[in-house]
């Protein structure tokens, strides 16, 4: 197989997915696009992809598929028709959803003969091609070191592990990471807005101190695995006083507080448990389901 320049096709192509068709031919790859509306394939078209009438017509055009489509309702809808085909061949499925979703159609590609990774895209569809965003993955080693080179064209590939659901749940874990990083930022830049602070000027100190804020986390690590917390840097009781002076500075300016006050909960929640003394790690015991004898 010439992965250099291995044919692939795209099934879907909304805006990721036309993105990935894209990239791919960027990079030389022979592309075959399908598309329930034939007429979001015509710029790809024009770039030099193949435009497939049928998915049954799509799959027979490559040995490694891509689809990428609304949900996993319409993946089944669009594949099962062209099951009959896809035997022998591998099926990467970058469709959005759960790690429950990714174990089904693990099965289902199995039952057909397919070879099947599961994945997340870790980017919006401006960054598909860049090697510096995550491209996660799921499954089969070996199916992924073959196709390694092919996929290295959308972003940097990351094998998790054999369990296929495995990229699904990174994707939910690091979303809520972002959601959470991204709307502390906004509560930190309407809180010095407040004080006339433009956040252009507010967000290079912050990034800056996420740097450091990276490193907490690399040193609470492994606290999580071990399941001790010392609190030799600041302990749960220290961190709840520091927060009560945010949601003071806040309440003043009249910023919501729901976030902060979200986070106090945990802490105290935390502390009534014992761990009032320990680091910020030790609010995993109160995130985590209670271990059962």
């Amino acid at each position: 197989m010439n992965t250099e320049h291995q044919a692939v096709t795209v099934l879907g192509l909304g805006s990721m997915g036309s993105a990935l068709a894209a990239a791919l031919l960027d990079r030389g790859h022979p592309t075959t696009v399908w598309n329930r509306t034939p007429d979001k394939a015509r710029p790809l078209v024009e770039r030099g992809a193949r435009l497939a009438a049928t998915p049954q017509e799509a799959v027979a055009a490559s040995s490694l598929i891509i689809a990428c489509v609304l949900d996993y309702e319409v993946l089944y809808t669009v594949l099962d028709p062209a099951a009959g085909g896809l035997d022998g061949r591998t099926l990467v499925n970058l469709t959005s959803g759960s790690p429950e979703q990714a174990h089904e159609a693990a099965e289902w590609a199995r039952s057909h003969g397919v070879d099947y990774l599961d994945g997340a895209i870790m980017t919006t569809p401006p960054g598909v091609g860049d090697p510096a965003m995550m491209f996660l993955y799921s499954g089969s080693p070996q199916v992924f070191e073959t196709h390694r080179p092919t996929l290295a064209a959308l972003g940097d590939p990351l094998h998790l592990g054999t369990d296929p659901g495995l990229a699904s749940l990174y994707d939910a874990a690091l979303l809520g990471l972002m959601w959470s990083t991204m709307t502390g930022w906004l509560h930190g830049t309407a809180l010095v807005g407040a004080e006339g602070t433009p956040a252009a000027d507010f967000t290079p100190v912050a990034t800056r101190w996420l740097t450091a804020v990276a490193g907490f986390l690399t040193t609470y690590a492994p606290q999580v695995d071990a399941g001790r917390y010392p609190g030799d840097d600041a302990t749960v009781d220290v961190q709840i006083a520091a927060i009560g002076h945010l949601i003071h500075a806040a309440a003043a300016r009249g910023i919501d507080n729901a976030l902060p006050e979200l986070l106090k909960a945990a802490m105290e929640k935390a502390a009534a448990s014992g761990h009032g003394q320990d680091s910020y790690a030790s609010l995993i015991e109160v995130l985590r389901p209670a271990t059962r004898d």
